[in-house]
């Protein structure tokens, strides 16, 4: 998920690959955080631990202006590749320890890259997660009861998301990602005022984003949102499953 496919071979070090997702944290980030704070508007960040334990400061500094750290697990890798509940569970642990030594709060938040694995979701209950968010299945948050106590899950959408200026199907230029959410508001919109609640997520990603060119789909988008006022609630993901456990306890 770069602006270019790698052409290095597999097993060797890609230095252009590391300079384009290394362009997030050392410049992204800053332009997407200034932003956030000119619509005053929080935002769920989700953190892999291992970067998070290289540079701390980032994290701390995102959480310290309001928004929320969740779990995009230790590494960027799906969850599913896990080949044994105990390796994923230390990679899990490692990287809430990381979160928490670096911005002094527990993640209560989980999404990795890709899928879970079939125990994913019994680790997390283990260990007291509010939500789970790899999920593409609703417009609402759910309670997955498979487990030995129900679950919430905070639905993801990958449509109403950056990734798509990258996928030959998708967004060009920045106007058509603001065009696109704003279609989706306004269907979600006239659902809720129907009397049916309704959740939107829109994602984005510091590298994709965080540059120049693509950068006012995230602003224009703050705008849009911020210009509702009280007719929506733009919220992080843990205050949104705070909120829906409440109205709608697992019972």
């Amino acid at each position: 998920m770069g602006e270019v496919m790698s052409v290095v071979p597999p097993g060797v070090r890609d230095q252009g690959q590391e300079g384009i997702f290394g362009y997030g944290p050392r410049a992204g980030l800053w332009r997407m955080l200034r932003a956030l704070d000119d619509a005053a508007l929080p935002a769920t960040i989700f953190f892999c631990g291992r970067a998070v334990e290289r540079i701390p400061d980032l994290a701390r500094e995102a959480t310290a202006r309001g928004h929320e750290a969740a779990v995009h697990g230790w590494r960027w890798r799906p969850h599913a590749d896990y080949a044994t509940p105990e390796a994923e569970a230390a990679d899990l642990d490692r990287c809430v320890a990381a979160i928490r030594a670096a911005t002094g709060e527990t993640p209560s938040g989980f999404f990795c890259r890709g899928g879970e694995s079939p125990w994913t979701r019994d680790l997390l209950r283990q260990r007291g997660f509010l939500y789970a968010s790899n999920a593409f299945d609703d417009d609402l948050p759910y309670y997955d009861r498979a487990g030995e106590k129900p679950l919430l899950v905070v639905p993801y959408a990958l449509d109403t998301n950056d990734m798509k200026f990258f996928h030959p199907n998708g967004f060009v230029r920045a106007r058509e990602m603001v065009d696109y959410v704003a279609d989706a508001l306004a269907v979600l919109e006239e659902e809720a005022e129907a009397g049916h609640p309704r959740l939107l997520n829109i994602g984005f990603h510091l590298r994709i984003c965080g540059r120049p060119a693509r950068f006012p789909a995230f602003r224009d988008t703050l705008r849009m949102l911020a210009a509702r006022g009280d007719r929506i609630w733009v919220a992080r993901r843990d205050a949104i499953a705070r909120a829906f456990a409440a109205a709608v306890p697992p019972g």
